[in-house]
């Protein structure tokens, strides 16, 4: 994509410096039709200062506070409607990026490495001296030697150690585990048939799982899904709790090093693309970011879209929609991740019809983009048909696209299904009004999801053990006919629900998981 000559398109309010392609002496310069004497200030382009920085006289949408926590789907709706595919935005006073809401668009941002880099050290802001040293920002768009911030060759080197490090996941024991902490969390919740499936379930299992994956000790979840909050929302705590929550990962590396195991700090380790400690370091953040922020607000949403919308829950609950493309459709509609930093702008150019200064910065709009009307027809939508369609942008796209998806979609479509087994009359305990969001510019989370219920169902009990299978000895034995039942490798759910007493229905299952839950519920 190249930039197009003069003139400017209308309606781009953010600021570009002057002596620069359109600054002094330029066609937008002092003297042209938006310099001195023109309707948007003097010698530079919309008025903005000199070197760059905010426009005078525009103001720029907050995507920041309640405004993003209330209501994102109408504030990327309004955006749209006003400044099309891309829009300006500002991430905190005083500092401006494009939010880029069209699918299409998306898609060119993320393909067109050439022009849009990952690397964050191109953002002219901080460059400037425009972004304070304990901003907020600073620890979800800081430089970090990780695949979220490289490019080309080395790009490829670090990802292809965290995918091939991920591959190595048994998927099967993954479920199983997921599954074990889920009823451990479920039994520990009391007989008085109340819960929050957000603090008591969403935000507790995935890190129960991660935390064995990676080798952390056992101990260690809770603080680290503090420390996790905290720096996602951009919080006041952000910057030192992304300190703390590093130190933690440090030490875990140095021991790894030195005695390795089978988890994914080990594999990791263990690559041939010989990652030095510091990159070690960083990949496990990424990991343990990605896969445990996504899957809390995967899991929660999901939740509650089922306890919401009698359509969402009767389809799936009556056999016409699984529990994955029940997945699907949050991915569409509410993803866990709804903006995304960044890119940064390689050079001028134009992007959905908005002119882009050489170091902007553009956040990936992942859920005004799988909203794009050019993405997804309107009945559709209305319909709640995109169950099985994959095409959403939840994931990212191009060579950046999250690599961790299959692991969190094993972790949340086991935690959705034991839940629903468990506990098969779930009521939301408030009206839905009533819930309430984090207000955070990059996830999509709620606070609290409180619910009610009345009967469970016992665990599943394990699977027997299949004997290996050995060539059959002659004389043969004779096939089994076509009324007999074919051997299964699990045993089917009790499907009566019984009024749920103290102590019933308890699964054998590792201390653990027993001790662990507990800490969860106060005990």
């Amino acid at each position: 994509m190249t930039a197009p000559e003069p003139p400017r398109p209308s309606g781009c309010p953010v600021a570009h410096g002057t002596g620069g392609p359109h600054g002094a002496g330029g066609p937008y310069g002092t003297g042209g039709p938006y310099g001195t004497g023109g309707p948007y200030g003097t010698g530079a382009p919309y008025g903005a200062p000199p070197g760059g920085g905010l426009p005078v006289g525009v103001p720029l949408t907050p995507l920041y506070g309640q405004a993003v926590a209330d209501d994102p789907h109408g504030l990327y709706a309004r955006l749209r409607e006003r400044y099309g595919p891309v829009a300006p935005i500002e991430l905190e006073p005083g500092v401006e990026a494009w939010l880029v809401l069209g699918y299409a668009e998306l898609l060119e941002l993320t393909r067109n490495e050439a022009l849009f880099s990952k690397d964050s050290r191109q953002w002219r802001v901080p460059a400037e001296g425009r972004l304070a040293a304990d901003s907020r920002l600073q620890p979800m768009t800081a430089w970090r030697p990780t695949l979220l911030n490289l490019d080309g060759a080395e790009h490829q080197r670090l990802r292809a150690a965290v995918s091939d490090t991920l591959a190595q996941i048994d998927h099967r024991q993954l479920r199983e585990t997921t599954e074990a902490a889920a009823n451990g969390l479920i039994d520990s919740w009391g007989p008085d048939g109340t819960a929050d499936l957000i603090g008591q379930y969403a935000r507790a299992l995935p890190l129960l799982v991660s935390t064995q994956l990676v080798g952390l000790p056992t101990g260690s979840g809770p603080r680290m899904i503090e420390l996790i909050s905290h720096f996602v929302d951009s919080g006041p705590e952000s910057v030192r709790a992304a300190g703390e929550f590093q130190n933690t990962l440090v030490e875990l590396v140095r021991q790894r090093r030195t005695a390795p195991s089978a988890d994914l700090t080990s594999w990791l380790l263990a690559h041939p693309a010989a990652l030095t400690d510091e990159e070690a370091v960083h990949h496990l953040v990424v990991m343990m970011v990605a896969g445990n922020e996504t899957c809390i607000n995967w899991i929660g949403n999901t939740l509650r879209l089922l306890l919401t919308d009698r359509r969402f829950r009767a389809t799936l609950t009556g056999g016409r929609l699984t529990v994955s493309d029940a997945l699907e459709e949050v991915l569409w509609r509410d993803p866990p991740t709804q903006n995304f930093p960044g890119r940064w702008a390689t050079g001028d150019t134009v992007l959905g019809g908005q002119y882009v200064n050489k170091g902007d910065m553009l956040v990936l709009g992942l859920a005004a983009a799988n909203a794009d009307p050019a993405a997804q027809g309107t009945s559709s939508a209305a319909q709640g048909s995109l169950g099985g369609n994959r095409a959403h942008l939840a994931w990212g796209a191009g060579r950046h696209v999250c690599p961790a998806q299959h692991p969190a979609r094993i972790i949340v479509e086991t935690a959705i299904e034991t839940l629903l087994h468990r506990l098969p009359d779930l009521q939301l305990a408030v009206p839905a009004g009533e819930l309430t969001w984090r207000p955070s510019p990059w996830s999509r989370a709620l606070v609290a999801l409180p619910v009610l219920y009345s009967a469970f169902t016992p665990p599943r009990p394990p699977a027997p053990e299949r004997p290996a299978w050995t060539p059959p000895t002659t004389p043969a034995a004779p096939a089994p006919s076509p009324s007999d039942p074919s051997p299964s490798g699990s045993t089917p759910s009790d499907a009566t629900s019984t009024a749920r007493t103290p102590g019933s229905g308890q699964p054998a299952r590792p201390s653990w998981w027993s001790s662990l839950a507990g800490w969860w519920s106060g005990r």
